[in-house]
């Protein structure tokens, strides 16, 4: 399991994850050896799974947050296989998750305008394999948004 040293690396690494091993040895109180250790066994152990680049949506036209719940007309293996594989070749489509409640799926995705938003939804939502129905809730402001867990 995790022990307060991995822990440490873990949240440093996770408010910069461009920080030298050096630089993060000494946030954590490690000699540079012990640190990079701790780290390659972190990575090895799939706590740490990769590193990305956050991008201002703004500036890349993607400015509009959307959440959109779908409800399928039929709830198959072959229909949630179907809709899946589809979603993940939607570059739109940030996030898509199987829920249980009212609807099968909240989807979270960005596009430049309320425009279009509205060509997504006609030409790509609604034509996604099983949908029977869709309800859009569009983000008026973005009051936390962070991809860092509470470690």
């Amino acid at each position: 399991m995790l022990d307060e040293l991995d822990r440490k690396i873990l949240r440093a690494l996770q408010t910069d994850g461009r920080i030298t091993n050096q630089d993060l040895a000494a946030r954590v109180g490690l000699s540079a050896a012990a640190c990079h250790d701790r780290f390659r066994r972190l990575r090895e152990r799939g706590f740490i799974t990769g590193f990305v680049a956050l991008l201002d949506p703004a500036k890349i036209n993607r400015a509009l947050m959307i959440f959109v719940e779908i409800q399928l007309d039929r709830t198959t293996g072959e229909t949630f296989e179907q809709f899946a594989a589809t979603v993940r070749r939607t570059p739109e489509i940030l996030e898509c998750h199987m829920v249980a409640g009212g609807f099968d799926y909240l989807i979270k995705a960005r596009v430049q305008d309320m425009a279009a938003y509205r060509a997504f939804l006609g030409e790509t939502l609604v034509n996604l394999p099983g949908v029977r129905e869709t309800r859009t809730y569009a983000v008026l402001e973005e009051v936390k948004n962070t991809v860092a867990l509470p470690v």
